[in-house]
């Protein structure tokens, strides 16, 4: 169903102009259309927390303007009919005139992981010569997606009323003056932390046509002429780049179109040689938009021109009618490229996610710093003694400089990336997604250090499933066939097969189970195939012995796994299997006690990514922050916290009986394929050498007591980093400096809780950290 509204290009296009155009050309300039059509998939529900009516609004607005709308809904394709109820829905699409918006149908939401198919398609006809703006194109335009929402009580004219009323979360993006040109994009519309959902979107663009207004006043040739030039350029720029793109993705999704008769043939027109010598190429049209029009680059641009051949060789009557043989051959192929999208629209939407994906890593470097440093600890061996280390600190310790405070050190040197940042001047092409770019100095600063590891080697294995029989942990399913034992054990008949993937989320000390719920909404946007297990079996149990909340985690997990791998086995072929773990604050020591488990041994050979966001994982031994060591000395004292004595390593006198040295001797960490620890030197909660796993210098100065330990916990744990027991190990630091300036100097950010808990309220840092490096996530 094709529905038509206005069809504006025709409204003012050349053919319009009176015959004494000519004469009449000073008095005219040059305004251009743009198409900006978008495309919505789906709509699949991650996790919204509220049943009921929902519905998606679109709407355009300049960039400047908070309120003014531009942009007007065109035409709208439904690319398949669906019968009334069909996916959840109730009535029809609509269009608001008075603030040029488009609704889609209200549709139902009723359980996680919903998905809703409303294949339709938007075209919003942009004039920018209409609301004010003269020249080139260059304030930008945002794209605005609100998300409205009323119960599920709600019925016919009292549904639309209540939908209406306040959106309940939006999602804005930004649409470049270059894009303005030319784009196709994939958009995935996310809204916000407690709407979180997945609407499936993509979005095109086309500079479509040319069209005359009269100006205001006279007097302004010069102007007009740098205008009309420049349109030409910038409307050949703009039939290269869509002919390249319909090219591009022809060739990508391997479905053929013919084109031949959309290439511009100017060899034996005038225009031909004048094309040659004066038009340039695309990126120069590109640069040329993108330049801030003040008036002194008005007139640089325009005294450029005097020498340009098709301004002294070209008649108005020349220029108005290749305008319009231009604008007609960019409708025709633009035209023949929404037929293209029409009948090919899920290949075409997985190629642009595809290149999405690819671009997340370019585009978002802006706040991260690469770094690639020595392995851990490597002036230490295993077999190094008490008096070589003695010896350092006796003879090398009066000699020894330390190096700035580390805390203070990371600080400075995310403030003055943040810093450049501001200088920057953001300058791409891409669709520009405002929850990073509406403040970019309010997005965290990740350095992330790539640490170099020892010599890999192959590792080999049994098949996950058939080691799994093998210890009687999954039960054949009654009635199962020994065909259909020999596919699920992965034999050599049935190479292929499922590879089911698991990730543990662990909260923190008095956490909950949904405390990591973002950075679980990222992973799943990145691998929506992935199981969840967002742990609750020590909730409101954390101040207890580690060990114990380690063995429930450790019953937990293996319960689960066994639960989803009968019921996979069930449904056909299980290769094998990846489980990784994400913890908060202490739910990284219950991670590595629960490892230490008997039950979990079947399983340490499958371990795959593990994520320690702000994990104590050397204890509390030298924290600096005595308003922290405040607070762990009454919890101890006055409510006797067992898990507090551990960390602080008071639960037993003798140094290498606490549970931390102990903990450290068992190989809970070396069988992981990617290990990635994440903190922050705002974070007050938990030492910052203890996040990293990295020495700290106040340990020299210590070493007679407590240091000589410490180290050995610290060895331990660095020994289990280093053990090359995959292939492509990986192991690094990502460092995360949050902007805090919105905060204010309170309590929060003295004692540096701010930052611990920005870990679990902000997704930014996940989203930068885990679009930067798929491949850890898949």
């Amino acid at each position: 169903m094709i529905r038509r509204l206005r069809w504006l290009m025709g409204r003012n296009s050349p053919k319009s102009l009176p015959s004494n155009a000519s004469q009449q050309s000073s008095d005219i300039t040059p305004e251009t259309l743009h198409e900006v059509a978008i495309y919505i998939h789906r709509f699949h529900n991650l996790d919204l927390f509220q049943q009921g009516w929902y519905q998606i609004k679109i709407s355009m607005r300049l960039d400047d303007s908070e309120y003014k709308s531009v942009g007007t809904p065109a035409r709208v394709v439904q690319y398949e009919a669906h019968e009334q109820g069909s996916i959840g829905a109730h009535g029809i699409w609509t269009i608001d005139d008075i603030d040029n918006s488009f609704s889609t149908q209200p549709f139902l939401i009723k359980y996680a992981k919903q998905d809703v198919y409303l294949s339709i398609m938007i075209s919003f006809i942009l004039s920018l010569h209409a609301h004010g703006v003269e020249g080139p194109p260059t304030p930008g335009v945002v794209l605005k997606f609100e998300l409205m929402y009323t119960p599920a009580l709600k019925k016919g004219s009292e549904l639309q009323g209540s939908l209406s009323a306040c959106p309940a979360a939006v999602h804005e993006f930004r649409l470049p003056p270059k894009a303005l040109l030319g784009l196709h994009s994939y958009c995935p519309v996310h809204f916000d932390a407690f709407h979180s959902v997945l609407v499936d979107t993509s979005v095109h663009i086309i500079t479509v046509k040319a069209s005359w207004t009269p100006l205001k006043a006279s007097g302004q040739v010069g102007s007009a002429d740098f205008e009309q030039i420049l349109l030409i350029k910038e409307l050949v720029a703009a039939h290269d780049i869509l002919l390249d793109d319909l090219r591009n993705i022809s060739r990508a999704i391997d479905q053929s179109i013919e084109l031949s008769s959309f290439v511009l043939n100017l060899e034996n027109t005038k225009f031909g040689s004048l094309m040659q010598s004066n038009m340039g190429g695309a990126e120069e049209v590109l640069e040329v938009l993108n330049k801030p029009q003040n008036g002194v680059k008005k007139e640089n641009d325009t005294a450029n021109l005097q020498n340009d051949g098709l301004l002294h060789c070209l008649s108005r009557d020349d220029i108005l009618d290749f305008l319009h043989l231009l604008g007609d051959q960019i409708l025709h192929l633009w035209n023949a490229f929404l037929m293209f999208h029409r009948a090919n629209k899920t290949k075409i939407l997985e190629f642009l996610h595809d290149v999405w994906n690819d671009g997340r890593r370019a585009e978002w470097s802006i706040w991260m710093i690469h770094t690639k440093v020595e392995r851990p600890l490597n002036f230490l061996s295993s077999g190094i003694g008490a008096p070589s280390l003695h010896g350092l600190h006796g003879k090398s310790l009066s000699q020894w400089k330390f190096s700035d405070d580390p805390v203070q050190s990371a600080i400075t040197r995310a403030e003055l990336h943040r810093q450049s940042i501001a200088q920057m001047r953001i300058n791409n092409r891409s669709i520009q997604d405002m929850h990073m770019y509406e403040d970019p100095l309010s997005v965290p600063i990740i350095i992330v250090e790539h640490v170099s590891d020892a010599p890999l080697h192959n590792h080999n294995g049994n098949s996950c499933i058939s080691y799994l029989y093998q210890k009687n942990l999954l039960k054949i399913p009654t009635g199962t066939k020994s065909g259909a034992v020999q596919k699920l054990t992965g034999s050599r008949s049935q190479p292929c097969g499922r590879v089911m993937k698991i990730v543990v989320f662990v909260h923190g000390f008095q956490g909950h189970h949904l405390d990591l719920r973002l950075v679980r909404n990222q992973w799943l946007l990145i691998d929506p195939k992935t199981e969840f297990l967002m742990s609750e079996a020590n909730e409101d149990k954390t101040d207890g012995d580690f060990r114990e909340m380690g063995l429930r985690l450790a019953q937990e997990v293996v319960s689960f796994t066994k639960r989803k791998m009968d019921k996979a086995s069930r449904n056909g072929n299980l290769k094998s299997l990846k489980l990784s773990f994400v913890g908060h604050s202490i739910g990284n020591i219950i991670i590595r006690a629960a490892l230490a488990e008997g039950i979990m041994e079947p399983y340490l050979r499958y371990l795959y990514t593990y994520i320690s966001i702000s994990g104590p994982h050397l204890g509390y031994m030298y924290c600096s922050n005595s308003l922290f060591n405040s607070g762990l000395w009454l919890l101890k004292t006055l409510k006797g916290t067992q898990c507090i004595h551990q960390l602080t390593f008071s639960d037993d006198p003798d140094l290498m009986n606490t549970f931390l040295y102990k903990l450290s001797k068992e190989r809970t960490l070396e069988n992981f394929k990617n290990v990635v620890l994440v903190s922050s030197p705002q974070d007050g909660y938990v030492p910052y050498h203890s996040a990293r796993i990295e020495m700290c210098p106040t340990s020299f100065l210590d070493y007679s007591k407590r240091g000589k330990v410490f180290w050995e916990i610290l060895n331990n744990c660095s020994s289990q980093i280093q053990v090359p027991s995959t292939p492509q190990r990986l192991f690094m630091r990502c460092d995360v400096s949050f902007d805090t300036s919105s905060h204010g100097r309170n309590l929060n950010t003295i004692i540096g809780r701010a930052a611990h808990v920005e870990f679990l309220e902000s997704d930014k840092y996940a989203k930068l950290i885990m679009w930067s490096f798929p491949e850890l996530f898949r």
